[in-house]
């Protein structure tokens, strides 16, 4: 696993499924530099079950990330007619339909591969080519990108354990706030709350206040 905090996000263009149903080439974060935050998270595979879950709770905070001028995009090494055909299927029926951020196909795993979240065995051989054997499918890897490109803040569970939505708005407010206050965020900090002076003095006052 490689860390990516403080560096530039890996760049890509791929295929990729939005507004739920139109399959686009070229995709990339690369139109949201300069413009807005991103968050970006892969999931394991398209027809699972921990997987929906996610999505749709993301999708149920759209509106919170947009207010934040900030999209949501997800991943996975499934291929775009994969993630079509799972668009188109009821979440009554365990499907994602309703999901209308972009979700990125991966399938030639680079992607996941370059943020370090490719699950399975794997090694480059002499000819510079990927050898694998087992399932190569993504972590449950979620990244901050900020306007700039570069990843703020990042998190890897394994695939049993789904994230928190809450968790990521939280992590948006928190790097915006820094952004625009130039003020540091200590433990525990929410929308609303005190920012940390990150002097000798401006800890002190914190921590005698907490």
């Amino acid at each position: 696993m490689s860390v990516l905090v403080g560096k530039k996000a890996p760049s890509f263009k791929a295929k990729a499924v939005v507004h739920g149903d139109q399959i686009v080439d070229d995709f990339s974060l690369d139109q949201y530099l300069g413009k807005k935050h991103v968050v970006f998270f892969f999931y394991p595979k398209d027809f699972t079950f921990v997987c929906p879950t996610e999505l749709h709770a993301f999708q149920s905070r759209l509106s919170e990330f947009e207010k934040r001028n900030t999209v949501v995009v997800a991943c996975s090494t499934d291929t775009e007619q994969s993630h079509w055909g799972w668009l188109q299927v009821a979440k009554s029926q365990g499907g994602i339909k309703g999901i209308m951020y972009p979700v990125v196909a991966d399938t030639t795993k680079t992607i996941a591969f370059n943020y370090g979240v490719l699950a399975g065995e794997y090694s480059i051989n002499e000819n510079n080519e990927l050898a694998a054997s087992g399932a190569m499918t993504a972590y449950r890897g979620l990244f901050l990108i900020d306007k700039e490109g570069i990843v703020r803040h990042q998190v890897v569970n394994d695939n049993p354990l789904g994230r928190n939505v809450e968790e990521a708005i939280r992590m948006v407010d928190a790097l915006q706030f820094n952004e625009q206050n130039g003020e540091a965020c200590p433990a525990d900090w929410n929308k609303g709350s005190e920012g940390l002076k990150t002097t000798h003095q401006g800890v002190a006052e914190y921590l005698a206040k907490h």
